[in-house]
């Protein structure tokens, strides 16, 4: 039987746009693991091994990032799972404590990107060997392949079809953006903190039709860390006041629903994330009605909605209603990326999935500031990455 994960330490940076300051990914890395280790009150010697998460450096760029930190010799792997990179390195870590196999484990994400729109890999100059080539051929199958960003596509084309099947409007998805930008004028982390109207969002540049550029995650630098600790470590430190428990976890990836409909809402990963969530659950006798804070994968906002209904938060098509009723902010049912989430605080690859755990440690902590949600107990992470992978992580208080 699997022990128990602690997250005890966590650390970002700022996220920026990309080439705001002349800062490499080691010095990010540096920024970020550094704090991690200072909130949780030990050295970096401490550490047994460490999983780094990254997209855009060369192999091995992860020894390089840890050894800001201490040249202590420890294993380092080097992880990269598209835009879910950040949890599934956090999974790692939490796999070797939970296992016996370690008792403290350091995650690290970072990215150094380039400004523009992320192509995902479908426009690639060899479109057959790339690892996405399936999941747009679906897509292409459907919809046709244009010119705009081929992720924005994708995405934009779920969000079609999404108001095709379900009636969900402009305004529902708009709805999305707005509140994220809204709760991100509260995180001094976050790389955008101007607040816009659903008709601000609806009027601003279309990138591919639903998805206006504010309903969009931009490219991003920033770092992100989590030190992860047995119940042993915790204990015999006197980290328990510090301590979140990671109360389940999981991680899926594609199976044939994600193509057998044809249906690019599925080709996009709401059978994967559905199916991890489910998983979570069961893993840690908790479910959605438990749940006081989320921070989700919103790379475009048709992918926040996507998530409510994965997630159970409402049935296939309600999740239009949710957003557009405020269910999902300050005051709500839920409080969904009290960060920002992806479409303001920003989305460098590997870091994302571990800032959300950052969030919600905070969050469950009491120490969220003017973002707090109050009373938070049990925090949920939803990141996702295309190709593909899901990973859904469920955080307790204590």
């Amino acid at each position: 039987m699997a022990g128990k994960a602690y997250i005890i330490g966590v650390g970002m940076t700022r996220f920026e746009k990309p080439e705001t300051r002349d800062r490499q990914y080691r010095d990010m890395a540096g920024e970020a693991g550094g704090t991690a280790l200072a909130d949780a009150g030990i050295p970096y010697s401490a550490v047994e091994q460490a999983s780094v998460g990254y997209c855009y450096q060369a192999s091995t760029a992860g020894q390089r990032a840890v050894y800001e930190l201490g040249l202590t010799g420890i294993p380092v792997y080097n992880v990269n799972n598209n835009c879910a990179t950040g949890a599934t390195a956090l999974m790692m870590a939490r796999q070797f404590v939970a296992s016996g196999l370690n008792d403290c484990v350091l995650a690290l994400g970072f990215e150094k990107m380039k400004r523009g729109a992320l192509g995902g890999g479908a426009d690639s100059g060899d479109f057959a060997a790339s690892p996405v080539a399936r999941h747009y051929g679906v897509m292409a199958a459907a919809h046709g392949f244009g010119t705009t960003p081929p992720t924005a596509q994708i995405f934009g084309n779920a969000a079609r079809e999404h108001m095709d099947r379900y009636g969900t409007t402009e305004r529902q998805l708009a709805a999305v953006g707005a509140k994220n930008h809204r709760h991100s004028a509260d995180n001094p982390n976050a790389q955008f903190q101007d607040v816009y109207t659903i008709e601000e969002i609806l009027a601003a540049r279309t990138v591919h039709r639903p998805l206006t550029k504010l309903q969009c995650s931009p490219t991003s630098d920033g770092s992100a860390a989590v030190v992860v600790a047995s119940e042993r470590f915790v204990r015999e430190r006197g980290l328990a006041g510090r301590a979140v428990e990671i109360a389940g976890q999981a991680m899926t990836t594609d199976t044939r629903d994600s193509f057998a409909s044809g249906s690019c809402i599925d080709v996009v990963g709401r059978p994967m994330s559905r199916a991890a969530a489910r998983q979570a659950y069961e893993a840690s006798g908790l479910g959605i009605e438990d749940v006081d804070v989320i921070e989700l994968h919103d790379c475009f906002s048709v992918n926040e909605l996507l998530t409510y209904e994965a997630l159970g938060m409402c049935a296939d098509g309600g999740s239009g209603k949710l957003a557009e009723d405020g269910a999902t902010a300050h005051g709500g049912q839920w409080v969904v990326n009290p960060s920002g989430g992806l479409i303001s605080k920003g989305h460098p690859l590997g870091a994302t999935g571990l800032a959300q755990a950052a969030e919600l440690v905070w969050q469950l902590r009491g120490t969220a500031g003017a973002r707090q949600v109050p009373g938070a107990r049990v925090g949920l992470a939803h990141n996702i990455g295309l190709g593909g992978a899901a990973v859904v992580t469920l955080l307790r208080k204590g």
